[in-house]
C-alpha cells in the first residue's frame, strides 16, 4: 500500500491564495467546502474555506484552508517546480514574484539547470528549476 504526499497550505484568505496560484500557474479549484456547510457554525465563519484541492501547473494538486490563527510561513518548508521548459519556468518565476521577493534569480546553475526562488505574496517559498 502506499500513499501519496500533497502541500496543505493553512491560510489568511485561501480563495485569493488560490486565484492567485491558478493565475500566476494555471489551473483550476477542484474541490471547496466552506465552514458554513457544516451544522452550527457562527455567521461570521460561513464563508471561511474548510477545504479547498486545487490542480496547478498541469497536475500538480495543493490543498487549503482558512486559519482561525495568524499565518506564518517560513523557509524551513518550501514548494518546488520542476519545468522541462526554460520559459514556463521564467513565466511562473516571473508571475509567482509579482507583489512578492525574488530571492535568488532565474539563472543557470553551475550544476548545469535554471534555478530561481521566489517568496509570494502570501509568504510561501518557491523554487523552481528547470532541468
Amino acid at each position: 500500500m502506499g500513499a501519496q504526499v500533497h502541500a496543505y497550505l493553512m491560510s489568511e484568505d485561501a480563495r485569493g491564495q488560490a486565484n492567485f496560484y491558478i493565475e500566476s500557474l494555471g489551473g483550476e479549484i477542484q474541490f471547496l467546502t466552506t465552514f458554513g456547510e457544516t451544522p452550527g457554525i457562527p455567521d461570521g465563519m460561513k464563508d471561511k474555506v474548510m477545504h479547498l484541492a486545487l490542480t496547478v501547473a498541469s497536475t500538480n494538486t495543493l490543498m487549503m484552508s482558512d486559519s482561525f490563527e495568524l499565518v506564518s510561513y517560513n523557509r524551513s518548508i518550501c514548494l518546488a517546480l520542476n519545468y522541462d521548459d526554460e520559459s514556463e519556468a521564467r513565466t511562473a518565476y516571473a508571475n509567482l514574484s509579482e507583489g512578492g521577493e525574488s530571492k535568488y534569480p532565474l539563472a543557470l546553475q553551475p550544476w548545469g539547470a535554471y534555478y530561481g526562488e521566489v517568496v509570494d505574496k502570501f509568504g510561501v517559498t518557491w523554487m523552481i528549476t528547470k532541468q
